[in-house]
């Protein structure tokens, strides 16, 4: 089986909303741009980081314009990063990074949140479905420090939906970024992440 993904052309543009998308095989949900630029100019991390599950690059794009540096990598090669790379078979942070910042595969959310731990970064962020929090008693092991609730409800289609220039709108599920900080030594604080800046709380 191939895990080459035909790249979104550099001339395609893309409306990022959100309906219920078909599971995808080795998911790949496009978050937009704005959630990754926004986290950046609200939290600091040691750079470079490492985005093990890069995609079409939203948050190496990001790290760029906030002028870090992001070694980016993906199980798939879907035309950004380097392909081919195992996130949950790594046994050491990737060229030096010294944080790792990902939307995962939601479904191997905490597998990538206890790998990234193990690892040794000493920052994470990672994006998350708000309706599966409560069920998420591990985190109480965890230095989790922030969970940033992003307003308004970012979308997360497909990419082969994005590709298809299928019909996007109409978001149905909320996300947020949870942040883990190996200095933090206080219970988790709740925030929002307003897509304007100037609005978080």
């Amino acid at each position: 089986m191939s895990l080459t993904e035909t790249p979104l052309p550099k001339n395609a543009i893309a409306k990022i909303g959100a309906h219920k998308f078909k599971r995808q095989i080795h998911e790949h949900y496009v978050d937009e741009a704005w959630c990754s630029v926004r986290l950046l100019q609200e939290e600091r991390f040691a750079w470079p980081i490492w985005d093990p599950s890069c995609g079409w690059g939203r948050i190496g794009d990001a790290a760029s314009a906030k002028g870090g540096g992001c070694i980016s990598t993906d199980l798939v090669r879907r035309g950004y990063g380097t392909g081919g790379v195992d996130f949950l078979k790594t046994a050491k942070m990737r060229g030096g990074a010294k944080s790792i910042i990902c939307n995962p595969p939601f479904d191997l959310f905490q597998a990538f949140a206890e790998h990234a731990l193990g690892l040794g970064a000493e920052k994470i962020a990672m994006i998350a479905l708000v309706r599966r929090l409560p069920a998420a008693r591990w985190l109480q092991k965890t230095p989790l420090s922030r969970v940033w609730l992003m307003s308004p409800r970012p979308s997360m289609p497909t990419g082969a939906h994005i590709r298809n220039g299928g019909y996007i709108g109409g978001g149905t599920q909320d996300f947020c970024w949870l942040v883990w900080d190996r200095a933090w030594a206080r219970p988790a604080e709740m925030r929002w992440l307003c897509r304007e800046k100037g609005t978080s709380v």
